[in-house]
C-alpha cells in the first residue's frame, strides 16, 4: 500500500490507542454495551439483555507447514503472533501422521492465540479500523464464512498489514486465520452482531 495509506492507518491506530487508554474500557466494548446491544435487542425482538448475542473469544491461528523442516519458521511465526496479539502463542501439533507430507503425530505445525475480554475487543477494533483498510484492493468481507454455530473465520494473507509488527524482525511473510466466536445461535444473528460492531461485509 502507498505511503498515504500507511500514514492514514498509523493515524487511525494512534487514535484507537488514545481512545482505549490505560485502565479504560476498550472502546469497542463500550460501544457494544451502549449502542450495539440495545439495537440488537430491538432488531431480534429480545427483552432479556443476557440472551443477546455477544463476542466470546477470538482465535488467531498460524499454520506453518514447513516447520518440521525448519524450526526457525515456527519461531518467527510465534514472534509475529505475539506482537499482534500481546500474548504468548501456543504451539499447535499434528493430530495424526501423514506420510505424504513427512508429518508425524505430535510434530509442531503452527501456533495460535486465544483472545478474550478486553484484548478480544481491542484486537477486533484494530482489525476493523486499521488492518482491513491496509489490505491491498480490499473489497469487503464475505458474508458466507459463518459456520452455523456463531463463528466467523477470515484469512489474512500477510502479517505485515498489522502495523505493530516489525518487518525486520522476521524473514518472509506469514498468513493467519482469524476466527471470531460469538454466542449467536444462528448465522443471521451472528452476521447482524458483526455488522453492528463494524465488520465491513460485501453487499
Amino acid at each position: 500500500m502507498g505511503t498515504d495509506g500507511d500514514n492514514q492507518a498509523e493515524t487511525m491506530s494512534e487514535s484507537a490507542e488514545v481512545a482505549v487508554g490505560p485502565g479504560a474500557q476498550p472502546r469497542l466494548k463500550v460501544r457494544f454495551e451502549q449502542e450495539v446491544l440495545p439495537d440488537l435487542m430491538e432488531r431480534l425482538g429480545v427483552k432479556n439483555r443476557l440472551t443477546v448475542p455477544r463476542l466470546q473469544k477470538i482465535v488467531l491461528n498460524m499454520g506453518v507447514g514447513r516447520a518440521t523442516q525448519d524450526q526457525k519458521l515456527l519461531e518467527d511465526a510465534q514472534i509475529v503472533l505475539a506482537s499482534i496479539s500481546g500474548q504468548k502463542p501456543v504451539v499447535t501439533r499434528a493430530r495424526k501422521s501423514v506420510a505424504g507430507f513427512q508429518l508425524r503425530e505430535g510434530d509442531a505445525v503452527g501456533c495460535k492465540v486465544t483472545l478474550r475480554a478486553g484484548r478480544m475487543y481491542d484486537f477486533l477494533d484494530r482489525l476493523i479500523s486499521v488492518v482491513l483498510p491496509r489490505i491491498r484492493d480490499f473489497q469487503g468481507l464475505s458474508p458466507n464464512s459463518l459456520d452455523g454455530h456463531g463463528g466467523y473465520t477470515l484469512g489474512i494473507r500477510e502479517h505485515i498489514v498489522f502495523p505493530e509488527t516489525d518487518p525486520d524482525a522476521v524473514s518472509g511473510t506469514y498468513g493467519m486465520d482469524v476466527t471470531i466466536c460469538t454466542s449467536a445461535k444462528s448465522d443471521p444473528e451472528a452476521l447482524e452482531l458483526l455488522k453492528l460492531l463494524g465488520m465491513p461485509f460485501r453487499q
